[in-house]
């Protein structure tokens, strides 16, 4: 007989007898996306680690309303925010952001060990497309919202003294320069394959000589002298008095289960990114616009 605690996803029955429900109300409570779960040709199946996680969630005011944990891509403004709200509730919640790449960012939001992902996955005229494909291929999509937070730049960060040697972006890939290249799922990475196929070059025609994992991580590297060039954001080069080649316009934007949306720290964060304070902020990193911020951008309806 199959233990309970060996079991990845339960079929309907299996809810019903876990949780003392009718199977009737089992079928119901996923119509209506309540209970976690995904249709799998015309089965549903419910992930027993998100069962788990929802009746902790429903039956207290503390086990998991009382921290906010947000993973997914890097960003500096987000992370100033952060700091910010972490300082205003003090000891009492915890409101945590792990910079880990968009792509495993949406695989621990799919495995429930995060509450928000935070994504960047093409330029912003793109967004309505490429950031709801990204989603669809994640379990648990089914429960998930996208909310617009802020537009920023998106370029090559470059050492000051070869900026003026930018100017023809075709010719960059062939030069001996050592690049930072970010980890795989990252959405910079995505966005220097993208500009290189533009290129008709290739990953591999790049002299790379590291990776990082953050897009702070890559600027350090180039201010240290240990490489030249990488893809990353304007305020990212701005705080470390790198060069920096506006390429594209990207939206950074918001994936969280439609029932995290209401959580009073989500709440407080789209406050603070709707605030002057937030504004001035922004305009002192360079490279961003928080108009639409909050805005409701996908939702599986």
């Amino acid at each position: 007989m199959t233990q309970a605690s060996d079991i990845v996803y339960f079929s309907a029955k299996q809810v019903a007898e876990y949780l003392d429900l009718n199977e009737k109300k089992v079928y119901a409570l996923a119509n209506d996306r309540v209970l976690p779960a995904t249709k799998v040709t015309g089965k549903w199946l419910f992930p027993k680690i998100l069962i788990d996680r929802w009746i902790m969630d429903s039956c207290h005011s503390g086990i998991l309303s009382d921290r906010l944990l947000i993973t997914g891509s890097d960003d500096p403004l987000l992370s100033m925010l952060v700091a910010r709200l972490m300082s205003q509730v003090g000891s009492q919640e915890l409101i945590s952001y792990s910079a880990t790449g968009s792509r495993l960012g949406l695989e621990l939001l799919s495995k429930g060990y995060a509450d928000i992902c935070t994504v960047h996955w093409g330029n912003i005229e793109e967004r309505n497309t490429r950031h709801p494909a990204l989603i669809k291929g994640y379990n648990n999509h089914q429960q998930w919202i996208l909310v617009h937070g802020y537009s920023r730049q998106q370029g090559l960060i470059v050492r000051p003294d070869m900026l003026s040697r930018c100017q023809e972006e075709d010719k960059l890939p062939l030069l001996p320069w050592r690049w930072v290249q970010r980890q795989p799922g990252a959405g910079s990475q995505q966005q220097l394959e993208h500009w290189l196929t533009k290129q008709t070059c290739q990953l591999e025609q790049l002299n790379t000589v590291v990776t990082a994992y953050s897009e702070r991580e890559l600027a350090g590297y180039i201010s240290r002298g240990d490489a030249d060039i990488g893809f990353g954001c304007l305020s990212v080069a701005k705080e470390s008095g790198l060069g920096f080649v506006p390429l594209t316009t990207e939206s950074f934007d918001f994936v969280m289960p439609q029932s995290i949306y209401f959580r009073r720290q989500v709440q407080a964060l789209f406050k603070l990114l709707s605030s002057t304070q937030c504004q001035e902020m922004a305009n002192m990193l360079g490279g961003y616009n928080l108009e639409s911020c909050g805005q409701l951008v996908w939702s599986p309806n």
